[in-house]
């Protein structure tokens, strides 16, 4: 009888320590799991946090908040009207640009059309701050000395526009350029905001109605 007792502790005692074995195991189990998650999720929040920077200083480089939309619709010397552009002066036409907020979409009035090449430029202000990018537009009468010939991208000029603080008298880079119908044109933003002989649109950036 005592040995039948002495038995049954015995195996109670043993199911105890595998119940105690199983829990631990089911413990690490757990945990590397929600280690393994953690690694995998990492590079996806590190690329996240990766693309708001590049979004950020893609904004900054492109920020044209200190810009003059309205301008005097003077323009530079040499400038031709275009021959036969698609959008005359005085028509109306929808703008797909964005250079400005409340800019896309908003109806534009024609004031001015004019071939030329337009260029794409990266400037550092000459009131200092930080290098603006792919600037849009300057046009091939607005670059000091630019001569006859489109200008290639890459070539250092000197810019002669003000439409914004600290570009007149800047030194720029050319990051491309297009020969097109480029228009100075008047509009009321989709913000409220009445513009003026705004410089510049190009012919892509405008529809019908």
């Amino acid at each position: 009888m005592s040995n039948k007792i002495t038995l049954g502790i015995i195996s109670f005692a043993a199911a105890l320590t595998l119940a105690a074995c199983g829990g631990e195991n089911a413990d690490d189990t757990t945990q590397n799991k929600a280690t393994q998650e953690e690694s995998n999720a990492a590079p996806e929040n590190k690329m996240n946090e990766m693309e708001e920077t590049e979004n950020s200083e893609t904004m900054q480089g492109m920020d044209h908040s200190n810009m003059n939309h309205s301008g005097l619709g003077e323009v530079p010397e040499g400038l031709k009207d275009a021959a036969n552009p698609t959008f005359p002066v005085g028509s109306k036409a929808i703008i797909q640009s964005d250079h400005m907020a409340g800019m896309k979409g908003a109806e534009a009035t024609i004031v001015g059309a004019y071939d030329t090449t337009v260029y794409t430029v990266s400037f550092t202000p000459t009131t200092g701050g930080n290098p603006v990018t792919n600037h849009k537009w300057v046009i091939h009468e607005e670059l000091e000395g630019a001569g006859e010939g489109a200008l290639q991208p890459g070539t250092e000029t000197t810019i002669n526009a003000d439409h914004m603080e600290g570009m007149k008298g800047a030194t720029a880079t050319i990051d491309s350029a297009e020969e097109t119908t480029v228009y100075m044109v008047d509009f009321t933003s989709t913000t409220g905001e009445q513009v003026t002989n705004h410089k510049w649109v190009t012919e892509n950036e405008l529809s019908a109605q």
